[in-house]
Formats: structure tokens, sequence, C-alpha cells
């Protein structure tokens, strides 16, 4: 039961401060991969998908709101489809962390972090250079182009290489921080102490056949 409520506390806390803005932080080091991704892996029923997704919405609300009042466009159609892009972006990292199971080793959930990771920046410049929403002229709807889109992006911005090393950072790091703290929060007090009970029992068990003899 307490996993059930503090381990999504932590999910969402983490995600919410993450987006705080001003806070200078890396061109694409978010949390928000590693909290889709193990939003798909650790959480059950309904609230898998409402609460990530929720979450989403209200933090891109706000801050649309909070920077429109900074006179700073949000609100125009380019920006909104680049959203709609990254959206269905998460829906593929949830997908992914749907197939993940939670006895997986830790090794694989920090694997599946950094996949998820790499699929959204292969899928969101792979849209943005197909849509091109923006009407970047660096877009060609060629071999090139597409090229571009993964390695150098649009003049006068880091290049999305840059980009796609924050993402993969990041998905690796906050995944593998989600993923220490669900074992923490969920495992039993039994579980926990299991070890120091196990060589009393082995004790026992060598002296079961000193005893039968007597």
């Amino acid at each position: 039961m307490k996993g059930k409520i503090l381990l999504p506390l932590i999910f969402v806390a983490t995600f919410a401060v993450s987006r705080i803005p001003d806070l200078h932080l890396p061109p694409n080091f978010s949390v928000a991969y590693a909290f889709i991704f193990c939003a798909g892996v650790f959480f059950t029923g309904a609230m898998a998908w409402w609460l990530p997704l929720g979450v989403m919405l209200a933090t891109d609300i706000a801050l649309n709101l909070y920077y429109s009042s900074q006179g700073i466009s949000v609100w125009d159609l380019p920006n909104l489809k680049g959203q709609l892009i990254n959206y269905a972006a998460f829906a593929v990292l949830f997908l992914l962390g749907r197939r993940f199971q939670q006895q997986r080793s830790f090794i694989k959930l920090v694997g599946g972090g950094l996949l998820g990771a790499a699929l959204f920046y292969l899928i969101t410049n792979t849209a943005s250079w197909l849509f091109n929403p923006f009407h970047n002229p660096e877009y060609t709807k060629n071999l090139a182009g597409w090229i571009v889109a993964l390695t150098k992006g649009t003049s006068g911005f880091p290049t999305t290489l840059e980009f796609f090393r924050n993402t993969l950072i990041s998905g690796g790091l906050f995944t593998a921080l989600f993923a220490v703290s669900q074992k923490i929060i969920t495992e039993s007090p039994a579980e926990k102490s299991a070890g120091a009970r196990e060589p009393k029992a082995e004790a026992e068990a060598e002296g079961e056949p000193e005893e039968a003899k007597a």
C-alpha cells in the first residue's frame, strides 16, 4: 500500500519540480522521458495512463500560460503541432514501458529508459522533418534533409545531436533513480531481513540429523 501511494508521489514531484521555469537545465535534459517510461513499467490499472497524461497536460498548460504572460507566443499552430508530436512520442515511450515488468533487472530497466530516450529523439526529429511545422528551410524533403534534422537541426540553435546527448543522459539517469526508488519503497521488511535469517535457518537444518540420531 505504501508503494502504491509514495512511488507515484515521488515520480510526480520529481517531474513537476523539473518543469519549473528558469531552472537553466541543458536543452532536452528532462525527467519526462523516464517519467513516462517508468509509469508504463511500474503503475497498474487506470492510473498507469491518466497520471502521466494528466500531469503532463497540467504542467504544459501552466508553462504555456506562464510563457504567454512573458510575451512569448506559445499558442500558435506550429508550436501546438510540435507539442502534439511530443505527445505521440511519449505514447510510444509509455507503450515501451508496458512491455517491461517490475521484476526486470536494474540494468534492463535503465536500458529500456535509454531506448525510450533514443526513440523519442528519432520520432520527434523525424516528425519535425516530415511535417516541418516551423517551415525550416534546412528540412528539405529528401534523405539529406532528414539527416540534417537528425544531426545538425536548424540554424541558431544547438545541434540536434547535442539535444540527443542530453535526452539520452537524462533518460538513463532518471530511469535509474526511479528504479532505485521503486525497489526501496516496495521491498518489504521481510525481504530486507531475509538474508539475516538464512544462516540461522541453515544451522537449524544442519542440526536436525543430530537430533534424529539421538
